[in-house]
């Protein structure tokens, strides 16, 4: 089958599907290496011996001892979107967020997230419906691919998605600059091909087609999170296959007989009966006799298994030190949590490693949400390149610890709305907020107009000054004094003498 020219740049629509399909089929390969150990259905215990087959045979075959979702999930979890600030200096933006839950993309936003971490990359593809409303839809890297033009990193040359219906029809979707063009397969066995692509236009003038990707360095081609971890829990899951073994065979005490006489290659029936009376035989009660009184017995102590679990201990060590995972989520050291501080140290690397993914798929977002606003016609959000995603915080803080810490930062005059968002609340929320204080201060001059006014700061529902329903001192009357007042008076009095 052709894929292109041989050497050179695709040139029409065909050459194009069946180039990017070759690069799909490559990029899909590696992708569900990963997806297979993240869905935990990975070739169990692939390093056991030959004889835990025949032993066990396919006792265990559903048994996994496997930490690649913990080692995904714990980033994943960290990178929830609030909202989006189209400019620096406005609040969340109302517009985008109709888009955002529009698309369904609180919870497949989170979907893309796991897939960039487990596979790489995932892709987001920006179109519009019939009533030119935005669509902004994730795609998993086994379904879709991009291409980018030479010696670019960001201008993409044109992207395919490849599926099959419900039908078994596969069918395809080719992105270029100018124009869209739809395929499906025809054909019989070995000879099916891809059959004259069919031209829609892209009124967007780029490949809306936009690649969320997990890496942290410039080179183009990102990184799975399982990569180096996957060689380490092929290691945990081989060293715990040893320990069944063992367990079945040297972690029970190996009774020795001594003094007894083998049988002939051909017992007669003397014989056997003969050698069960010298047997050890192991009654009910568990009492055990030889009939035999020259026979001896003894017994191999029973084999430790812990050398295994601390083996096993070491892997997972290796595992968190590479993954930035902290020793607590895989339950070492006992299982016990740390608190206060020493959780914050130890969730260190983990919360910078998320704030550090937070960049790359931020900047992919930013992006989708700009060419979602190109859709419906918004040419002013279309090109607001100062637009960023507002992330929640993905360090984990205790509500009182966090309290007391933007108290504090009240002191430096930094603004309610920005302490709302350091606290955890949704653009949402903190718009109902704003609603609810207004509703509040209307209840509160309705029954100051109907009952009179009362002393009550309607804000913090705090008396202004004195006890409640005392009146404010008028200019120049002097403030009424409490019995403390007078107690210190006298005392000042009596000093004075």
């Amino acid at each position: 089958m052709s894929v292109g020219r041989l050497g050179g740049r695709p040139q029409t629509p065909l050459e194009w599907i069946n180039y990017l399909e070759g690069k799909l089929s490559k990029q899909r390969s590696e992708v569900r290496k990963y997806s297979t150990y993240y869905d935990s259905e990975n070739k169990t215990l692939s390093y056991a011996q030959k004889k835990f087959s025949e032993i066990f045979g396919d006792l265990f075959v559903g048994w996994r001892d496997n930490f690649c979702p913990l080692i995904v999930d714990s980033v994943s979890e960290r990178l929830r979107i609030q909202g989006f600030r189209m400019q620096a200096e406005e609040p969340a933006d109302k517009e985008a967020n109709e888009i955002w839950q529009r698309n369904f993309l609180d919870a497949e936003s989170n979907a893309a997230h796991i897939d960039a971490l487990m596979g790489g990359s995932s892709y987001l593809t920006v179109w519009g419906d019939e009533d030119d409303k935005a669509m902004i839809v994730p795609e998993s890297a086994e379904e879709v691919t991009v291409q980018y033009e030479p010696g670019s990193r960001r201008k993409r040359a044109a992207a395919l998605k490849w599926y099959i219906d419900d039908w078994g029809t596969e069918h395809t979707t080719l992105w270029l600059p100018d124009s869209v063009w739809t395929s499906e397969r025809v054909g019989d066995g070995e000879g099916k091909s891809w059959s004259e692509p069919q031209s829609n236009p892209n009124k967007l003038g780029v490949v809306p087609v936009i690649p969320l990707l997990n890496r942290t360095r410039l080179k183009l081609t990102p990184f799975s999170e399982l990569a180096a971890i996957i060689p380490v829990q092929d290691a945990i899951n081989k060293v715990a296959a040893d320990a069944l073994v063992a367990s079945e065979f040297a972690a029970f005490p190996q009774r020795v007989l001594a003094g007894v006489e083998p049988l002939p290659e051909n017992p007669t029936a003397e014989e056997l009966e003969g050698a069960r009376q010298e047997a050890i035989k192991a009654y009910i009660d568990r009492i055990l006799t030889l009939d035999n009184p020259d026979a001896k017995w003894g017994q191999f102590e029973a084999a430790d298994l812990s050398n295994y679990v601390t083996l096993i201990d070491m892997l997972v060590q290796h595992m968190a030190s590479q993954s930035r995972v902290p020793f607590h989520y895989f339950l070492l050291n006992g299982g016990v949590a740390p608190s206060g501080e020493s959780i914050t140290a130890a969730e260190a690397g983990l919360v910078a490693k998320a704030r550090e993914r937070m960049l790359h798929f931020g900047e992919s977002w930013e992006e989708a949400l700009r060419l979602a606003f190109k859709v419906e016609g918004d040419m002013s959000k279309a090109e607001a390149y100062s637009a960023e995603v507002i992330w929640e915080d993905p360090e984990y803080r205790s509500k009182a610890q966090l309290a007391d810490s933007l108290l504090k930062m009240k002191e430096l005059n930094v603004p309610d709305r920005q302490l709302q968002e350091e606290y955890g609340y949704t653009p949402t929320q903190i718009e109902r907020f704003d609603q609810m204080r207004e509703e509040e201060m209307k209840r509160q001059s309705e029954l100051d107009e109907k009952y009179g006014p009362k002393d009550v700061d309607p804000l913090t529902g705090k008396p202004i000054t004195g006890q409640p329903g005392s009146k404010p001192p008028a200019r120049g009357e002097a403030k009424p004094k409490t019995a403390q007042d007078k107690v210190a008076s006298v005392e000042r009095q009596k000093r004075a003498a």
